[in-house]
């Protein structure tokens, strides 16, 4: 008998890597979600982790469920009808639970936000994700981005100058303070390979229409400067950035490790903040330094910094003539003696 089209058997395999260590670590059948949009990426996930999960089930107790979740974001006439459409494949393959959830779009995150269109999709559907595996009590779930969403992600934040973090990528697995995995097993495979998954298996896979909109900027990205880039420098544009995005999370796990084993030595409460010793902050690298302000800015207060911000910051340590308090995100940071202190605003 044949075995399965190499691009179902590559995300078959690709799922069960994935899944490999949450099955180990968990003490009976976990639940995994898959999160899906009925698009060719997720829908041959989805096939990939049904088929997965009752093989795992098949050779023995140690085995997991899959289920999926559905995000109708109600951005489109006829989108109630696409999410059914992908609730219905995901019960055809064996999926259980499939939630249909409706997405959120008037929270901080929406359109009226600093975010736009694009940001308050992804923040609303994180969310209903974020509230059906909680509901469900999945160990995990699972997202359909490819090594193209990863290319596309790295070149993206390459031109908004976001530095060594933004251009780690995506990592492909997170885990949430309630202990909840988020996995992406696909982040190796090209989406040339999830659709002909999708074309081998015989799946009607749904193109979103907001994929061909070039009002977005990774849609231009993905149509205009990623295929410029492979004509002009040659094929494994799209590898070669996912491979940066790779190295560099590792650089960013390094130095993550390294903050969490310095924090607690420099950093103490303040009146309504907390201050940093001003002589740490000088005695470490600047790569190390600004790394800690931008922790410390995140941590307690939720802001994010920008390039010139934390260096405006990293100032009042290594090169104070007397200046006055700062404006950030959230708070302010002030020279005071020998610490910087970051206080609420109001």
């Amino acid at each position: 008998m044949p075995g399965p089209h190499p691009a179902v058997a590559a995300t078959r395999s690709a799922v069960r890597a994935c899944v490999a260590d949450l099955v180990d670590d968990a003490p009976r059948a976990p639940l995994v979600l898959v999160a899906c949009s009925g698009g060719a990426d997720s829908l041959a996930l989805a096939a990939a982790a049904a088929f997965e999960a009752a093989r795992s089930r098949r050779r023995g107790p140690a085995g997991w469920r899959a289920g999926a979740v559905v995000v109708d974001h109600g951005l489109q006439p006829g989108s109630d009808e696409v999410a059914d459409g992908a609730a219905r494949a995901c019960r055809g393959f064996g999926l259980a639970p499939v939630l249909v959830v409706r997405a959120d779009l008037t929270g901080p995150g929406s359109a009226r936000g600093t975010g736009g269109p694009e940001a308050a999709a992804r923040d609303a559907r994180y969310a209903a994700l974020e509230r059906a595996a909680d509901e469900q009590g999945a160990a995990a779930v699972l997202l359909g981005h490819t090594l193209d969403d990863q290319a596309e992600t790295v070149l993206l934040g390459l031109a908004r100058g976001a530095g060594a973090l933004s251009l780690a990528g995506m990592p492909p697995l997170r885990r949430d303070e309630r202990g909840v995995r988020w996995l992406r097993p696909l982040l190796g495979l090209r989406r040339a390979v999830t659709r002909a998954a999708c074309a081998a298996e015989g799946l009607d896979a749904w193109d979103d229409p907001h994929n061909a909109d070039d009002r977005f900027s990774r849609v231009r990205v993905r149509e205009r400067v990623l295929p410029v880039l492979e004509a002009e420098l040659g094929p494994g544009v799209a590898e070669a950035l996912a491979r940066t995005a790779e190295q560099l999370r590792e650089d960013s796990e390094a130095f993550a490790e390294m903050i969490d084993e310095t924090i607690e030595d420099i950093v103490e409460p303040a009146e309504a903040g907390i201050a940093v010793s001003v002589a740490a902050l000088a005695a470490n690298p600047a790569a190390l330094r600004h790394r800690i302000i931008r922790h410390v800015v995140a941590s307690e207060f939720g802001a994010a910094l920008t390039r010139v911000q934390t260096l405006e910051v990293a100032r009042l340590a290594t090169d104070w003539t007397g200046q006055g308090p700062i404006d950030l995100p959230a708070c302010t940071a002030a020279r005071q003696g020998p610490r910087v202190v970051f206080r609420a605003r109001g």
